[in-house]
């Protein structure tokens, strides 16, 4: 692969190849399994693919010749991020995903419409739950397998595995975190931060940079240089979604105008209007927030709340803080491939900078 070639694009094209043959091999199994691999390709199906272009970039930064079968291994990261996203849909309850319908929706649709065809059949939620749960675990098997077929050799991919496993743990551990934050019915900053990093900033940039560095062959010194980069950028990553989540457009984030809310999604954002909302806000909030069956009006309201509590500001400054200390971190680290350094820079742009 060359260095001006367009990742984004080569990702998809590594992972259609990859599911064509596992089609082929469920194929074998029945032709009932068609459905798993074709919701499997409309998942992994567009996105800002931002998991494998760090972990690219790192594999550059250490000196990685693009030529190497580096597509693969980064694309792993993305099959990764698909099995999370269809787990996280399940426990969030959420109707879509990129503008489309949730796993779970989707595989309900289906048994809906042989239900209605035979006029038999078990429950369409529990089927499809219970298919997209299946579906999460077959993408956490293929991103295992993708990555370790990827034509690294043996100590390449020893190297990478120490940091392979730890994201699949800290991923999991931080949806647990962020599962028990939802649970407990109150906003807390330091669980809230915790999650940030755990389910987020060490996921989406930090691990996958140490993926790519590592089958780059780095050593210590860069490891944790990509990790001062890595970190705050992880978090201002979050911060923005979370933003977004709340504030976005929904022909851009591909989910319902204030889904977070609905979900009560005890985010830093919120974990901040918590402490600093008036007594009376905090009462109307706390009134509305984490009810499925909020209209647009009290959504806005909410927003309202967010904003005057300059609970909104201050996660752009946080943001703003967290790109700084990694743009600095780069600034100071050993990487001296220049077009990896450009990159990286450019990748805490697109990161961090995605509009409201």
């Amino acid at each position: 692969m060359h260095a001006d070639a367009d990742i984004p694009t080569e990702i998809q094209r590594t992972l259609t190849e990859f599911l064509d043959v596992q089609e082929q091999r469920l194929a074998e199994l029945g032709p009932e399994l068609a459905e798993q691999v074709q919701a499997a390709r409309d998942a992994t199906s567009g996105g800002k693919r931002l998991r494998p272009s760090f972990c690219y970039w790192g594999f550059r930064a250490a000196g990685g010749d693009p030529e190497r079968p580096i597509l693969t291994a980064a694309a792993s990261l993305e099959m990764l991020h698909v099995s999370a996203l269809v787990h996280d849909d399940v426990m969030d309850s959420s109707d879509t995903r990129r503008g489309a319908p949730a796993a779970h929706k989707r595989f309900e649709a289906l048994q809906r419409a042989r239900s209605e065809a035979s006029g038999s059949g078990g429950d369409p939620v529990s089927f499809g739950i219970g298919a997209a749960i299946l579906l999460g675990d077959l993408c956490l098997i293929w991103a295992d397998e993708m990555l370790h077929t990827s034509g690294f050799d043996a100590a390449a991919l020893a190297r990478a595995s120490k940091f392979f496993d730890a994201v699949r743990v800290e991923v999991t551990a931080g949806q647990y975190l962020d599962l028990v934050a939802q649970a407990s019915g109150t906003s807390d900053l330091d669980l809230a931060l915790r999650v940030l990093r755990y389910k987020a900033a060490t996921y989406t940039v930090e691990r996958p940079l140490h993926i790519g560095a590592a089958l780059g062959g780095a050593d210590q010194h860069l490891i944790d240089a990509l990790s001062a980069y890595g970190l705050p950028l992880g978090e201002a990553f979050q911060l923005r979604d979370d933003l977004l989540g709340v504030f976005g457009d929904p022909a851009v984030t591909g989910k319902p105008a204030g889904d977070d809310l609905r979900e009560g999604k005890r985010t830093v954002l919120v974990a901040h209007a918590v402490d600093h909302a008036s007594p009376a806000q905090l009462a109307e909030f706390e009134r509305l927030f984490g009810r499925a069956e909020l209209d647009d009006d009290e959504i806005q309201l909410l927003r309202e709340i967010l904003q005057d509590s300059r609970s909104v500001q201050a996660c752009e400054d946080l943001i703003s803080e967290r790109t700084a200390e990694a743009m600095e971190a780069l600034d100071r680290s050993p990487v001296q491939d220049e077009t990896s350094r450009k990159a990286l820079a450019d990748l805490a742009i697109a990161a961090t900078s995605r509009h409201l």
